[in-house]
Parts: structure tokens; C-alpha cells; sequence
């Protein structure tokens, strides 16, 4: 110690000058290596920023790498695979061992309650005396009545897959027999509906609210053209001042006039009235006229038919019944002096095979000084032209949109 220097020597001193020397130089030459190095990193940071970026691979890389994917891949499917089917074996094995148990525990069942009732017939019902079989042949019966359950198992198995087999031939058959007759019904339904009509009310009115009328009296009805027939419960609107392409359709809302050469009169002229309707239709048809005329073969000579004309009734009376061609138009051809009624409706029911023609004549009001009919163009002899016929059938309407009529 060195009390005039402040408690330490001269040593001390020395020694802490040059520590704090060498401190110095020491930081200094950190400081200077610090900004070379910082120096040369921005040196090379820049350089590195101006060169492009390359990345070369070799082709030997590249294989390596799909290959090492490709065997992940294998290996990880491979086990995946694996797992599953051992899962499967186990769930298959595990149903077999379950159905076995279920049928062992079923046998087991069987024949215990087998050998007991076996056991209880040995009393006598005369002596009261009890009869026990003895291990052996319990066994015996035990393994015989196992044997035959296992035969009855099996044998109604097979009886189960033979039916079951003989089923599945049967669905398509029954397909093709449901296919047919699907079919034979939409074609031929209005042959078993048709007659039916024929004696069920055509028309939306009761039977009681149509009524023959004296003809002897005048009466004002309603102006709309109408045809009522009261034997048949027939009030049907009429269609008349049609063309004979529109014949057709007017009779999708009624009865329609049909006008030609010779047979063109209105009610209440001299001449051929002629109205035509259907007598039958698919039963899934929308037209609710389909069916109008379809009782028209029940009319006899004598029954009443009334037009409403321009507010007038014009009564008629059936004078006679014909069944001609579809193509014998000139059937509506008459020369006569009075007023007549030809109604024209298809015969047979359900069919357009003929044309069946009710011919009526006017009996009032009087036709005294009555006009003749307006003369219409004589139709084209060498034009084929038929009578209207009902709505055309399903194979008809097939082949008419695959043709274009």
C-alpha cells in the first residue's frame, strides 16, 4: 500500500494503464474487422443481386428423386392395400365363426329339447312306469339329430337359392308382359270403354233435364247453335260455318257442321244437313267430346232430334240408318225437296272402320217456301277424300309425328 498515492502502489497503476491500453487496441481492431466485413458482404450482396439466378440440376438427380418418390408411393399403397385385405379376411372370418355359432347354438337347442322329450315318453301310460335311456344311446340320438338338422338346413338352402334363381329369369318376362300390355292398352283401351259410353250419358247433363218436346209448339231458345238428342241425353254445341280442314278440330268443342257439294244446307233449308262427331277415344284423351256419339246406334226410326239455330228449334225425326265407307262421301249426296239431318259418327265402337249414318227430316217448324242450299265446288274426283273419323290411336299418332301428317 502507498498512502501518498491514494492507497495503492505504483505497480497497481501501471498495471491497470495497460490493461485499459490493450482494451483499446483490442476494440479498435474489432471495429476495423467489423467494417471489412460488413465491406465485403454488401461487395458481395451486390454482385450477387446483378448475376442471374441459374439452378442446374443433372439429369441423374432428377431420376434419383422420381425414384425415391415412386418407392414412398409403392410402399405406402403396398401396406394400405395389405391392411385392408387383412381387415376383410378378418371380418369374413369372423362372420363364418359367427354364423357356425349361431347354427351350433340352434343344433344344441334342437336336440337337448330333443332327448328331454324323448326322456318323458318312457312312462307308460298303463303301468305308470318311467323309461330312461342310457348315455350311450343319448349320445347316439344326440349325433343323429344334429346330422338330419344339418340335412334339412342345407336342403332348405337350396330349395331358397333354386327359387331365388328362378326368380330373377322371371323379372325380365314379367317386364316384357308388364311392356306389353302397357302397350296393347294405350292402342286398343276405347274397344273396352267405347261400348260402356255407348250407355252412359255422353253429355254433362242429367238424363231427367232433357226432355222430348212438341214439336207442334213454338219456343224461343237461346241463340248458340246446339244439337240435342234426348234418347241419348245428348246437349252438345255445334260448330257451324267451318271449312273441312277445320272438322277435325271442331269437334274438340262439340259436334261440327260438314259441308259438301250436294249436302251444304243450314238448318231450316232445303237440302242435306250433315253433323258430325266421335263415337269413341283414348280413355286419356282431354277432349270431353270423344264419346258424344257413341249411343248413336240406339236410335230407331221415329226418335226426336232437335237443332237450336238462330233462336229457333228445329225438330226432327229419324227416318232411316246406313253404314257406308269412309270413302263413300256421295252417301251424303240426296236429291231432295225438304229439310233433312244426317248425323255421321265411326262404327264399330272403337274403331274407324266404317261410317254409320242416322238420316232424320224436319217436322217444324213448317218449311213451306223454305230456300235451297248454297251451291258449293264439287270436290276433285281424283282427291282423295274420306268422312271424319275419331281422334287417331296411339300406334296412328306414332306413326303420323315419324311421317310429318
Amino acid at each position: 500500500m502507498d498512502s501518498i498515492n491514494g492507497g495503492q502502489s505504483s505497480n497497481n497503476l501501471q498495471r491497470q494503464a495497460a490493461a485499459a491500453l490493450a482494451r483499446q487496441k483490442v476494440l479498435a481492431a474489432y471495429a476495423e474487422s467489423a467494417k471489412k466485413n460488413a465491406r465485403i458482404e454488401n461487395e458481395n450482396n451486390a454482385r450477387l443481386k446483378d448475376e442471374p439466378i441459374t439452378q442446374k440440376i443433372s439429369s441423374e438427380s432428377w431420376k434419383k428423386y422420381h425414384s425415391a418418390w415412386q418407392d414412398y408411393y409403392q410402399r405406402y399403397y403396398s401396406e394400405y392395400y395389405s391392411k385392408a385385405a387383412r381387415n376383410y379376411i378378418e371380418k369374413e372370418r369372423l362372420k363364418d365363426a359367427r354364423e357356425k355359432a349361431e347354427e351350433e347354438e340352434i343344433l344344441n337347442s334342437l336336440a337337448s329339447s330333443s332327448i328331454k322329450t324323448e326322456k318323458k315318453t318312457g312312462l307308460s301310460l298303463k303301468t305308470g312306469v318311467k323309461f330312461e335311456t342310457g348315455a350311450h344311446d343319448s349320445s347316439e340320438n344326440d349325433g343323429g339329430i344334429r346330422e338330419n338338422l344339418r340335412r334339412k338346413i342345407r336342403k332348405k338352402a337350396t330349395e331358397n337359392a333354386k327359387k331365388s334363381h328362378r326368380k330373377r329369369h322371371l323379372i325380365p318376362i314379367l317386364a316384357g308382359v308388364a311392356v306389353v300390355l302397357i302397350i296393347l292398352f294405350l292402342q286398343y283401351n276405347r274397344l273396352i270403354f267405347a261400348p260402356i259410353m255407348a250407355y252412359v250419358s255422353p253429355g254433362n247433363a242429367p238424363a231427367s233435364e232433357i226432355e222430348a218436346i212438341d214439336p207442334t209448339i213454338t219456343q224461343t231458345v237461346s241463340p248458340d247453335p246446339r244439337l240435342i238428342i234426348p234418347k241419348l241425353n245428348v246437349d252438345v254445341p255445334i260448330k257451324f260455318g267451318i271449312s273441312l280442314a277445320d272438322v277435325m278440330s271442331a269437334m274438340n268443342s262439340g259436334v261440327a257442321h260438314y259441308r259438301i257439294a250436294g249436302a251444304s244446307a243450314y238448318p231450316g233449308e232445303i237440302g242435306n244437313l250433315v253433323i258430325t262427331g266421335h263415337s269413341a277415344g283414348d280413355i286419356y284423351s282431354s277432349n270431353p267430346y270423344k264419346y258424344i256419339f257413341s249411343g248413336l246406334e240406339r236410335l230407331e226410326n221415329g226418335d226426336l232430334i232437335y237443332i237450336n239455330y238462330n233462336s229457333v228449334r228445329y225438330t226432327y225425326r229419324v227416318i232411316g240408318k246406313e253404314v257406308v265407307d269412309p270413302s263413300n262421301v256421295a252417301a251424303l249426296v240426296v236429291d231432295t225437296n225438304k229439310p233433312l239431318l244426317t248425323l255421321v259418327t265411326c262404327t264399330p265402337l272403337g274403331t274407324s272402320r266404317y261410317r254409320l249414318l242416322v238420316t232424320a227430316e224436319q217436322i217444324s217448324p213448317s218449311y213451306e217456301g223454305a230456300s235451297g242450299s248454297e251451291n258449293l265446288p264439287t270436290i276433285d274426283q281424283n282427291e282423295e277424300v274420306n268422312l271424319p273419323a275419331n281422334e287417331p290411336s296411339f300406334f296412328e299418332k306414332i306413326w303420323n309425328f315419324l311421317t310429318g301428317n
